[in-house]
């Protein structure tokens, strides 16, 4: 099998086995939760080993689509300051950790320069108000907002309220233009982007709450949001393709801090249903053909042709057919049974 074929089984394969796992997880949950007997079997008191037929119930069960999530929280907004004009660093006015507002003055530089030559331009104006020519006066205006522009470059302030995460620049440094200098964040609200599966993205919709856990406060459970969900997904090393889901914490524990990891859930609003069989109950024909034998009304056996997907734990989805909860099964002999003791089911 050449590369690219190993690289869609592996694709495939790895799908399956977490689309299993979940539903499988999220099934039996429900069921032991609710005290249910996943399946009512109604065999004769004889010995296991004896021979005959079984019967089992089918039964139908509602869940919630549960999504695994992992990652690691960001500040909501993060801006490294730099200066946009080159020369001798003149107050540095805040310290690492200080609370900051939109723009408050945070840096400047020597603006002498920029001062003389705005002082300038505007003495000319005065002259061309006087003498000069109204297309003198237009370009002088011009020259007048960008020298104002220039002055402003001098300063660094901040762009919104926050904290100061870093400082790194003292009174008296020389500095280039483009040099960084400050790092502020907006740490009153946290994100994190999340990998989701291209199968699950039908159950993510925006506003969707999500429950996480930190490894640094593992006894409590911090509310999530999802924010953002972009137009487009990518595509893994490992031949999946993926949504990087954008999730917002409003009001964060303040023991979180960025760059903690976190584990979770995104739980669809909404429940699934579905009808489920044994998987023993099942028989395979040629070209994938599954069929049933269902016990009807009358005492008689009808087969029955369904389409099924395995979940795992013995158990499988019926996706189509003509059988309904409450319909008794009939299969097999000592051959058949279920995979090992479930609540309601023979020991």
């Amino acid at each position: 099998m050449d590369e690219e074929g190993l690289l869609m089984k592996k694709r495939n394969t790895e799908r399956r086995r977490r689309r299993r796992r979940a539903l499988a997880i999220a099934i039996l949950l429900a069921l032991i939760a609710a005290g249910l007997a996943v399946f009512a079997l109604r065999s004769s008191p004889e010995p296991v080993a004896a021979s005959g037929p079984r019967e089992a119930t089918v039964i139908s069960n509602t869940y919630t689509q549960v999504i695994d999530i992992s990652g690691y929280v960001e500040p909501y907004d993060s801006q490294t300051m730099r200066f946009r004009s080159t020369g001798a660093v003149t107050g540095v006015y805040v310290e690492e950790g200080d609370h900051i507002t939109k723009g408050q003055l945070l840096a400047s530089i020597d603006n002498t320069a920029q001062l003389a030559s705005l002082q300038e331009i505007r003495d000319q104006i005065e002259e061309a108000e006087l003498n000069g020519s109204l297309r003198d006066l237009e370009l002088l205006r011009l020259r007048e907002r960008s020298a104002e522009n220039s002055l402003e470059y001098a300063n660094i302030v901040a762009p919104f309220d926050g904290e100061v995460a870093s400082v790194d620049v003292d009174e008296g440094d020389y500095f280039e233009g483009g040099d960084e200098v400050i790092t502020v964040v907006d740490r009153s609200r946290l994100k994190a982007t999340v990998e989701v599966d291209e199968i699950d993205m039908q159950y993510v919709s925006l506003g969707q709450k999500a429950e996480l856990v930190f490894e640094s406060c593992p006894d409590e459970t911090v509310m999530a949001y999802v924010s953002y969900i972009p137009m487009l997904g990518r595509y893994t090393d490992q031949g999946i393709g993926v949504v990087d889901v954008e999730l917002l914490i409003d009001s964060p524990p303040e023991r979180i801090m960025p760059g903690f990891t976190f584990e979770g859930t995104l739980e669809d609003e909404g429940e699934v249903e579905m009808l489920l069989v044994p998987q023993n109950a099942i028989t395979r024909g040629r070209g994938g053909l599954e069929t049933v034998d269902v016990r009807r009304a009358d005492g008689s056996i009808e087969t029955v042709e369904i389409r099924t997907s395995y979940l795992g734990e013995g158990l499988a989805e019926v996706l189509s057919g003509d059988i309904a909860e409450g319909d008794t099964l009939v299969y097999g002999s000592s051959s058949a049974s279920f995979p090992g003791p479930l609540p309601g089911g023979p020991r």
